[in-house]
């Protein structure tokens, strides 16, 4: 029997037994397909984080776990960590051993974290406005890409801060905010983040307010004055809140108690000017007292040689899997053969040697391994397209 009349018969086979077939296809396929998928997945969301790590020189703050302080600072998570105080990122500036940029990052909008910075982050992010203006008021906010996409957000639209509780009984207000400017994409969590100064992240959190000149208020709102002492004070009730929003007639109106530089911030980027600098400040703060400061990049390789070993391990126990995937294909061929033994004996019957039923099965076999492989390579190639618009979804 010619290879084409073993083509043929082993292609009638496998289409009368397409089934079995397609299950055994399946099995081969998830066998070659999900460790290289997942070694894939992994140096994808490696190289994406580690990118905005290396580039970060160092980050101040507040004594505690340094991951955190790493996430909260590049990738705006973990809004609950310890703050610090503005004075101290300023003490850096001063000493000029470096350049910081502070970032307030706890409140946020919906689902997008507001950060509170200086102008200096945009320059240093490489940050560019795609449409409408950069920050120059208080009150005004600018949006990543992805915010402006998700929602519809232009320049010229509002948006309002989510409040930490349902009630807040120290009556801190939300604050709407004006948006000026709509950044162009960058693929970094910049792209999901609400940006504004860092005197408006201090107005959310209650510490700058403004009230309503309250001799213009009406007789409601007013005390009656039972003192007596007809000092022209004018005490105010309840109902008298503070503003939600800084418009041009109440920018004004709006002041800070105490001194700002005790003010907090969740996170400080420091540039050092020079090596001997970047020296300096690590000697100063390895005894700083309540205070880290970490290098983004070497904390980030920390987690992924504890993320690489748990891989290992994974892949060594679908390696197992895979064996044993392997093992229960080759008796379900050895079992199929078995039952095919009249099969067999009418092809030798027929003229058919030994040789050919064994190139017979060798077929089929070839094709179940062969379709396995093009459909794993298929799906590699899928996640290589689709990992960066899933890494830029959930990672940003």
């Amino acid at each position: 029997m010619n290879l084409g009349g073993v083509v043929f018969l082993g292609r009638r086979y496998l289409g009368r037994n397409r089934v079995k077939t397609a299950l055994l296809v399946a099995a081969f396929t998830l066998v070659w397909l999900l460790p290289a998928g997942i070694a894939l997945v992994v140096a994808k969301v490696e190289s994406h984080l580690r990118v905005r790590a290396e580039g970060t020189p160092l980050l101040l703050g507040q004594a505690g776990s340094p991951l955190e302080l790493v996430f909260n600072g590049l990738y705006f998570t973990k809004p609950a960590i310890a703050t610090l105080r503005h004075g101290e990122t300023e003490a850096i500036s001063e000493s000029g051993l470096g350049t910081v940029v502070p970032l307030y990052a706890r409140y946020a909008a919906a689902n997008h974290r507001i950060v509170g910075t200086t102008l200096d982050y945009f320059d240093f992010r490489g940050l560019r406005i795609g449409e409408g203006r950069g920050l120059i008021n208080l009150g005004e906010c600018v949006v990543g890409a992805a915010v402006g996409e998700a929602n519809g957000i232009a320049p010229g639209d509002s948006i309002i801060s989510t409040p930490e509780t349902l009630f807040d009984l120290s009556g801190v207000y939300p604050l709407k905010m004006r948006v000026v400017g709509v950044l162009e994409a960058s693929g970094t969590p910049d792209d999901a983040a609400i940006f504004v100064d860092l005197k408006t992240a201090w107005i959310i959190e209650g510490l700058g307010h403004g009230h309503e000149e309250a001799a213009k208020l009406g007789d409601e709102a007013k005390l009656e004055d039972l003192s007596g002492a007809g000092d022209g004070t004018v005490r105010l009730n309840a109902s008298v809140v503070e503003y939600n929003e800084v418009t041009e007639e109440t920018v004004d109106a709006f002041h800070f108690h105490g001194d700002t530089s005790d003010y907090p911030v969740t996170a400080a980027i420091v540039i050092p000017t020079s090596a001997k600098g970047q020296a300096i400040l690590k000697g100063r703060y390895e005894e700083a007292g309540g205070l880290q400061l970490v290098s983004p990049g070497a904390e980030m390789g920390e987690l992924f040689a504890t993320v690489f070993s748990i891989q290992d391990l994974v892949l060594r126990l679908l390696g197992v899997i895979g064996m044993a995937t392997l093992a229960i294909g080759s008796l379900v061929f050895l079992l199929s053969n078995r039952l095919r033994r009249g099969e067999f004996r009418h092809l030798r019957h027929l003229g058919a040697d030994p040789g050919t039923l064994r190139t017979l099965i060798a077929f089929e076999a070839g094709f179940v391994l062969a379709a396995s492989l093009l459909l794993a390579g298929a799906g590699l190639c899928v996640l290589q397209v689709v990992a960066p618009i899933l890494m830029r979804q959930w990672l940003v």
